[in-house]
């Protein structure tokens, strides 16, 4: 058994060593027995210049390395320390080729032993962790990262990390580590090694399990606790109808209570809006607490009247902060005891059986080996099977193999107890409050089977969303690699038949009374369909080029797709839709019925074939929808608005068709509004110039039945925020999109010297955000900032928005999704930036869409959707300047719109008071440094 293990990190003037690319710094900590005995590090001459990216990454230049020894001179050094060990790095093949390609050249033989990978180890065993880059890690377990990008700080922090995975493992139950030993032969580095050697110490014990845990049909669970709760007197579910009343109540949550009044006013109007069963409409300030201001109402109401209300918000990040801290804090203000569930879609969870299933499946690919890992240890954590939870950077199409959805055979009854779907609905059944997405809420007005269960009161929160997600909802869309994914898929199941060793039914499915001509008439249908798919979305790339030959400065564009249009491409493009639908149609009717036969044949089936039919029947599933959705959105009448997204570099693949309705006020009247008792839309951002109509008339609500309440921040924002307006910018549509980029760049360059970094710039399109990037990296005025581009730099929104508080000196350059969500208090950030007005391009299809709608329905398009969804943007903008009473910041409006129109004056009265100041640059920068 190896007990000796020595983390490696390097530092290199590039990716390949094979093209001479040569080491500039090595360090190696040394690991024996759980301990770290020993370290070494050295910078290394690399008798070559140091490119300027590189300094700039790992801070070694030129002159540090100049009189350090040659890799020859402190080889001798390395060699003891790698034998008979274990290498460990972090992205393990990197850093070995390396080594290997220097200690070859320098006359020593290369390292022959075995390596482990410390990004695959994380991945494995921190399934949910939010990314895996060694700093990223270093955060999540508290671990000092001072020098990111040299190696001695590098392999330090990767040493401490590889320990605490060391001590993961030897803490996983003993069925899970040997399901992990079987798997982790399909891995790059030699964990299996490692694995062998703990389960032979392991079986020298007999294994006590934790409490927690259980294993159930071979595979280890997280054990389920069932809370059982007290039933309290009635009298402890009245409403506290006083201000001292709630205040003795509410501080119960908070170690230091301060008295809200707006979130009191929320609790009063959410209250009488459920109890009156009325709409409501409730525009709450940032910092008025507004989550509290709709939970703690909804939980007396829904205790009074033995109901459940439903919660709906439009992010995941919300859903989540009202799970983890909303609801414990409620649960120790209430004087009783609530339940609560988080709900998704069903194929949200996974299905432990489809799961225990593919467990049995060999000659898996890594992605997915790698996910069977990932999952196996979740499942001793996870209380929910969502697999939002885990950070499956690849593996997808595996989870559509195990994702919980309708079967067609039975489950096994053994399973049900332990379905995490089942367990969601049933606990869904018994819950007072019921937290969802938008999405989801709507599908309960498709009339399909809904998770949900029946419930007349709810609360929209993020309720300026709900208008678009509804959108989508009634919509439709048709993308490339989802198809192309889908159709691929048949190929697979032949093999699969044939590697069970399925005969019978291969050839009940593909050669039906032995009759080999109808194997090839149902691989020829799908050759067919694959031809016709790749000629549609050909097709519809011409339409679109065709379209767009007015459209300039910009790759991706959105073209409409309109009834009108009488040209040839698109009558070629509606003819090959039909021809699509046709095909798909052909083949899911002769693949069903080679599958009749199962409906006599069920019992005789195995849990192999059972599972593998379930496959097919899914496939046939989609292939269904996707036909519907052809037709729909070329072959049927619509007046719905329909047009084409693509990028002009790669026009096939990144191809979407989409429609969507250019209204679904009626709609959600209809199916939504008028059906439910009582439903209160809530958000920071409802209001256009203190005026609810343009949200009223989007959702068709009825203006004289609709309480409308607007309680604003309790902030001071005439002295926490200064809005400054540069006039010696041009105006935005009286230049070129390049002359403003480089007018605005050296303002940024100018701002950013004067707030030290600190920095959010709002942009409303990706192309001027890259041109700014690159004019400003061109530049090298901001070389010692960090510079976090959405797009450019890698990372979710949340992943991006943590590496910019990271920094002292940053600027986080964002477009559409930082407009709003982005939580950023305190000093972190300074200054915020909008570089224009936020309007909707005016060719975007569907703003042309609702604006033509509305002409022809005698309103004026600009003053009634244009101007105020732009407005609605601008506010949540504005919003993420302060973010607490303690705030103080900078907002900076470079578009001078604001205040050389009539209708700028609109985006200044729709947010809080706050003081204006108008001057050149200069001017304003003066009064930056005095206010900062």
């Amino acid at each position: 058994m190896i007990n000796k293990f020595v983390v490696i990190d390097l530092e290199t003037t590039g990716n390949a060593p094979k093209k001479g690319e040569r080491i500039i710094q090595f360090a190696a900590v040394v690991i024996e027995d759980g301990i770290i005995t020993e370290k070494f590090s050295s910078l290394i001459n690399p008798k070559k210049t140091i490119p300027a990216f590189i300094e700039e990454l790992t801070g070694l230049n030129n002159e540090m390395v100049k009189n350090a020894p040659l890799f020859s001179e402190i080889a001798p050094n390395i060699i003891p320390l790698l034998k008979d060990a274990y290498f460990v790095a972090h992205n393990v093949l990197f850093d070995l080729s390396f080594l290997q390609e220097e200690l070859l050249q320098a006359g020593f033989e290369g390292f022959y032993g075995p390596v482990l990978d410390t990004v695959e180890m994380a991945r494995v065993l921190f399934p949910t962790a939010d990314g895996y880059k060694l700093s990223d890690l270093a955060e999540k377990e508290n671990l000092l990262h001072d020098r990111p990008h040299q190696a001695d700080s590098d392999a330090q922090v990767t040493a401490e990390l590889f320990l605490i995975l060391l001590e993961r493992l030897s803490l996983l139950p003993l069925r899970t580590l040997r399901q992990l030993e079987q798997l982790s032969g399909g891995l790059k580095s030699d964990l299996q090694q490692l694995l062998d050697e703990i389960l032979i110490e392991k079986d020298k014990n007999i294994e006590k399990l934790p409490e927690t845990i259980e294993i159930f049909k071979n595979i280890a669970l997280k054990k389920h606790l069932v809370s059982m709760e007290v039933k309290k007197d009635l009298k402890q579910y009245q409403y506290p109808v006083n201000e001292e009343e709630k205040i003795d109540m509410v501080k119960q949550g908070f170690e230091f209570f301060e008295k809200r009044t707006g979130q009191f006013i929320m609790m009063d109007g959410v209250f009488q809006s459920l109890l009156n069963e009325h709409h409501s409409l409730i525009e709450a300030g940032t910092g008025v607490g507004k989550s509290l201001g709709y939970l703690v109402p909804i939980a007396f109401f829904a205790k009074q009247k033995d109901l459940p209300i439903v919660v709906s918000t439009h992010t995941i990040q919300l859903q989540e902060q009202i799970i983890k801290n909303e609801i414990p804090l409620l649960t120790r203000i209430l004087p009783f005891t609530i339940k609560s569930v988080l709900l998704k879609g069903r194929n949200h969870y996974i299905s432990l059986e489809k799961f225990s299933q593919s467990l049995m499946d060999e000659n898996d690919n890594y992605d997915t080996t790698l996910t069977k890992m990932q999952i196996l240890v979740w499942l001793i954590e996870t209380e929910t099977g969502d697999k939002d939870e885990l950070n499956l950077s690849s593996g997808a199409i595996y989870w559509n193999k195990i994702k919980n959805e309708p079967t067609v055979f039975k489950l096994n009854q053994d399973w049900h107890e332990k379905d995490f779907y089942l367990r969601a609905k049933n606990a869904a059944q018994e819950a007072d409050i019921i937290i969802t997405n938008h999405s989801l809420l709507l599908s309960d007005l498709s009339g399909e089977r809904s998770i949900l269960p029946e419930f007349d009161y709810c609360i929209i929160d993020e309720g300026h969303h709900f208008e678009k997600v509804a959108s989508q909802f009634f919509g439709h869309s048709l993308d490339y690699l989802t198809t192309r994914l889908l159709l691929g898929q048949f190929g697979l199941y032949e093999q699969k038949l044939l590697f069970y060793k399925m005969e019978d039914l291969l050839a009940s499915m593909f050669l039906q009374k032995g009759d080999l001509v109808q194997t090839f008439e149902l691989n020829r249908m799908v050759i067919d369909l694959s031809y016709e798919m790749d000629e549609f979305f050909k097709l519809m790339a011409i339409y679109a080029k065709v379209k767009s030959v007015h459209k300039k400065g910009s790759n991706r564009f959105k073209i409409r797709f309109s009834s009108e249009d009488q040209g040839k491409e698109k009558k070629a493009l509606v003819i090959s839709a039909e021809r699509f639908a046709f095909l798909l149609k052909d083949l899911h009717s002769a693949i069903m019925a080679r599958l009749e036969w199962i409906k006599k044949e069920k019992e005789s089936l195995s849990n192999e074939q059972k599972s593998l039919i379930e496959e097919i029947l899914t496939f046939l599933t989609e292939l269904d929808r996707l036909r519907n959705n052809v037709q729909d959105c070329f072959t049927k009448e619509t007046n719905f608005v329909r047009w084409i997204e693509m990028d002009s570099r790669s026009p096939q693949n990144v191809t979407t068709f989409l429609a969507r309705p250019a209204t679904v006020a009626t709609a959600l009247v209809e199916k939504f509004f008028n059906v439910k008792k009582g439903v209160v839309i809530t958000s920071a951002t409802l209001t256009v110039n203190k005026s609810f109509d343009y949200i009223i008339k989007e959702l068709g609500l009825d203006p004289g039945s609709t309480t409308q309440m607007m309680i604003p921040s309790p902030f001071n924002y005439q002295n926490q925020v200064q809005l400054l307006i540069p006039e010696d910018l041009p105006e935005i549509n009286k230049v070129t999109l390049e002359e403003y980029v480089i007018a605005i760049t050296e303002h940024i360059i100018t701002i950013a010297e004067a707030t030290k970094g600190r920095m959010l710039i709002l942009f409303t399109a990706y192309d001027m955000l890259k041109k700014a990037y690159e004019l400003i990296k061109e530049s090298g005025f901001l070389n010692d900032y960090a510079m976090i581009a959405q797009g450019i730099t890698s990372g979710s929104r949340t992943r991006l928005t943590r590496n910019f508080q990271r920094y002292d000196k940053a600027i986080l350059l964002g477009t559409s999704s930082f407009w709003e969500g982005v939580d950023i208090p305190g000093e972190d950030l300074s200054c915020l930036v909008m570089v224009r007005l936020p309007f909707s391009p005016p060719d975007e299809p569907l703003t042309e869409a609702k604006c033509q709608l509305i002409t022809q329905q005698g309103g004026n398009a600009f003053s009634d959707y244009s101007l105020p969804e732009a407005i609605l943007r601008f506010k949540q903008g504005f919003g993420r300047l302060i973010r607490t009473e303690k705030d103080r910041g900078i907002m900076l409006v470079f578009d001078k719109r604001i205040i050389t129109t009539k209708y700028g004056r609109a985006f200044i009265k729709s947010i809080p008071s706050v003081p204006v100041k108008k001057g050149n640059m200069d001017e304003l920068v003066e009064l930056i440094h005095s206010w900062l």
